[in-house]
């Protein structure tokens, strides 16, 4: 059952995941790569371009419409307001390596966007970008996955309750993250 379920729809939904955010969906996904469900290349890859794709759509709106986006919201308007001092500094850096910083990842691209840093320049290093991050994160969960069997012997016992704390973990993080997003 849950074997047809990820053949049918978990490389989407790892896609959606990647798109809009990425990290526990993606360690999820290399995790259920390791216990054979999903192919840890097509995992990868999969995630790429989930990531890449996201941070392309969310620097094109930064360029169009950066300042009215981060207005709507004051926790992202200082949020923004921190990441356009980075991206003075060092801006290919910060465009390399911003998906590994923990809540700048929607922020980060917007914010890249908006100071006006050039499209085919981002464009090339936001995929280097997506690709060290999507390879790094998903082979480590693989990986992790043996270390821990290693651990706990067989598996498989345990491999609903793993599956389940990982997506409990995911849902809290999101919901921590949600109720601390202000309304407008």
């Amino acid at each position: 059952m849950l074997q047809q379920f990820l053949q049918d729809f978990g490389y989407f939904a790892l896609f959606l995941g990647t798109f809009f955010e990425g990290e526990t969906i993606l360690v999820l996904a290399g995790f259920l790569a390791f216990r054979g469900y999903m192919d840890i290349n097509a995992v990868v890859a999969t995630a790429f371009f989930g990531s890449y794709a996201g941070d392309q759509l969310w620097y094109f709106l930064g360029r169009k419409h950066g300042r009215r986006f981060l207005a709507r919201k004051p926790r992202l308007q200082l949020m923004g307001v921190k990441a356009l001092s980075y991206i003075q500094r060092h801006p290919d850096i910060w465009v390399l390596s911003f998906r590994f910083v923990y809540g700048m990842r929607t922020v980060m691209p917007v914010a890249i966007g908006l100071s006006g840093y050039p499209p085919l320049r981002y464009l090339l290093l936001n995929g280097i970008g997506a690709a060290v991050w999507a390879a790094a994160l998903g082979y480590a969960a693989f990986h992790f996955g043996s270390v821990l069997e290693g651990m706990l012997g067989n598996i498989k016992r345990y491999e609903l309750w793993v599956l389940g704390g990982l997506i409990l973990l995911g849902a809290a993080l999101w919901l921590r993250r949600w109720l601390k997003t202000p309304k407008i």
